[in-house]
């Protein structure tokens, strides 16, 4: 008899249990859904303080999602601006990152992170988990991205969800091929209880599918071509979820959007576009003779010895592995996102971090030699001559520090904008890029300014920061995001020439010869030029079929071969000899960093998404 009414207990605790978790799921709850608030821009401050306003005043709502490009370029102004305006809602508020909060970004992330405590988030209410990812690109141009750490963060959070939970899934791009990665994020979804996603990016409310899953894209809170912004109220029923535009001050519209909840239903039978990896089999020479994923995005050239490949990663680890088959030497933390590409000169590792430091690494232990601390992050890669490390960083400051003790020997602070890329040594003066409007032109013995050059726009979106500069003949070339390839004299910082025909964005090389500089164009191409101080025009051109291309990796030429890598994880051979394609390689479907290329037969290769592989023939 005991034994009946402990079962019965049971019964009814685990009943009750049951109907607690399906009256939460059932009950009718609402919130507020704001998106690419753009803070920075000419009325994103206004339009935001508006909006948190206009939400403050509605009692009903349970909380608040913000959908990434929170501010405008990412800087630590617009940040703190973005979250002094969001701290006065008096409703929960959770939100992400988009590519303008990071794309541009002079702490490579960090800010937003130490800002806002976090680039990605997980929680559950009445019964529904929401989950949301991080997007890219990271300092770099490139299409978007999931962070290689989200990815794996996600897999850990869907492991500890049931099966039958309904989940909300949130980024700021559309989970389809505007994501380099969609897949990552979709494939993982569909094996749960998804109810829908949403996201931002596109300025505008729009209904999607995403291989089965409900997604709605919402409006800008910026009031664009309006007198006042505005965002979505989403109410979420037991079988139903209703998306409303509200402007502030004006009652909620009609529902534009609604759709069904329901247990989810995974289409397996349908086959769904994924990335094609043919080309690998037109090439079955190339080989990938070792490949390490790393636990995190890569977006930096590895550095190798002979025998140690070095590489940090976006959650501030650098990486030491066996250049003979990829295995794990050492690891050392930083409290930064690493994007500077690490160079190795007297055994010593030497790279910049997010946190703001510059360390020194010895090559075969990892162990810390020294390190210098910078007032703001270390975005920028190191070149090496002569004893000294050459580095920019995002306090305004370009620096010569002693490689043996990490002393400063001079600093220049005076440049405009952050430093994120490679400088370039020519004679006696060092050259490098910012995100303000400048290329800057330094004696590279006491840091005296020689000359500063600008394109003339004023929007520093077009600024000569990723390139890295070339140089023969007393003339420096450079392609910024205008899209012009650029000739300046090196002794006084005058234009010689600019040539827009091939559509030539940041991504450019020069021969071994120093003859030639190539182009890769945005669109198949890759262009020649002739070093000389007057306008050549195009020499040639050689179509490769690689399609639409963005990304800032500089084309190597090296042992009568060139190599460059893309968008899409597709790493490029051509002969400029005759033209003509030697063969092609693609390792996943995220951006191909600069390569480093050891003979003509072995590269050294890291892409966005955190493989690091070496290429054999």
């Amino acid at each position: 008899m005991k034994y009946n009414i402990k079962k019965l207990k049971i019964y009814l605790t685990l009943t009750l249990i049951f109907f607690l978790k399906l009256s939460a799921v059932a009950q009718t709850f609402k919130y507020a859904f704001v998106t690419d608030t753009h803070v920075g821009t000419a009325t994103g401050e206004e339009d935001l303080r508006r909006t948190v306003k206009d939400i403050n005043k509605q009692k009903d709502l349970a909380f608040v999602l913000v959908t990434g490009d929170v501010t405008e370029m990412g800087t630590l102004k617009e940040i703190k601006l973005a979250k002094e305006i969001l701290s006065t809602l008096t409703k929960p508020v959770h939100l992400i990152p988009g590519n303008h909060d990071t794309g541009w970004s002079e702490s490579g992330g960090v800010d937003f992170t130490q800002q806002f405590g976090n680039d990605k988030f997980t929680f559950d209410h009445n019964g529904f988990r929401f989950i949301a990812c991080a997007s890219g690109p990271y300092v770099r141009m490139s299409d978007g991205h999931i962070p290689r750490d989200a990815t794996v963060w996600l897999e850990n959070i869907l492991k500890n969800t049931p099966k039958e939970m309904p989940i909300v899934f949130i980024n700021h791009y559309p989970i389809d091929n505007s994501l380099d990665n969609w897949y990552e994020a979709t494939d993982r979804i569909k094996k749960y209880n998804i109810q829908y996603a949403i996201c931002g990016h596109g300025h505008a409310n729009k209904a999607f599918n995403f291989e089965g899953v409900e997604g709605t894209m919402g409006r800008s809170n910026l009031r664009a071509k309006d007198s006042i912004g505005g965002y979505n109220i989403v109410t979420m029923h037991k079988d139903s979820t209703f998306f409303a535009v509200k402007k502030p001050g004006i009652a909620v519209e009609n529902p534009w959007r609604k759709f069904a909840l329901k247990t989810f239903k995974n289409t397996n039978n349908v086959q769904f576009e994924r990335p094609s990896y043919a080309i690998n089999t037109t090439y079955p020479e190339i080989k990938q003779s070792w490949t390490y994923h790393s636990a995190a995005n890569v977006i930096s050239t590895p550095a190798t010895n002979g025998k140690i490949v070095v590489v940090g990663n976006a959650i501030g680890e650098v990486e030491a592995l066996s250049l003979k088959d990829g295995s794990k030497k050492w690891t050392f933390k930083t409290k930064g996102a690493i994007y500077s590409s690490p160079v190795i000169v007297n055994e010593l590792v030497i790279l910049g971090s997010g946190d703001g430091n510059i360390y020194a690494l010895q090559v075969n232990t990892g162990k810390l030699e020294w390190k210098y601390q910078a007032k703001a992050a270390v975005l920028g890669s190191p070149v090496v001559e002569k004893g000294r490390v050459y580095i920019g960083s995002s306090d305004n400051s370009f620096r010569a520090i002693d490689v043996k003790t990490g002393k400063l020997i001079w600093e220049f602070n005076q440049v405009e904008g952050a430093i994120a890329a490679l400088p370039l040594i020519y004679k006696d003066k060092v050259i490098f890029g910012s995100w303000g409007r400048y290329l800057y032109a330094l004696n590279k013995n006491d840091g005296k300014l020689a000359w500063k050059w600008e394109n003339g726009n004023p929007n520093r979106m077009f600024s000569p920061a990723m390139v890295t500069p070339v140089a023969n003949n007393d003339v420096i070339y450079i392609a910024a995001p205008d899209r012009v390839l650029t000739a300046i004299d090196a002794n006084t910082g005058q234009t010689l020439w600019r040539n827009k025909e091939a559509t030539v964005r940041e991504s450019i090389g020069i021969s071994e010869d120093r003859t030639l500089i190539f182009g890769k164009t945005m669109n198949d191409e890759v262009v020649a030029y002739k070093t000389q101080r007057t306008d050549p025009g195009v020499l040639w051109r050689l179509n490769l079929n690689f399609g639409y291309e963005h990304v800032p990796s500089m084309l190597i030429a090296k042992n009568g071969l060139v190599f460059f890598g893309t968008k899409n994880g597709v790493v490029y051979a051509f002969d400029p000899k005759t033209q003509k394609e030697v063969w092609a390689h693609k390792i996943d479907n995220s951006m191909v960093n600069t390569v480093n290329v050891l003979s003509k037969d072995k590269i050294l290769v890291a892409t966005m998404d955190g493989m690091i592989t070496l290429l054999s023939k």
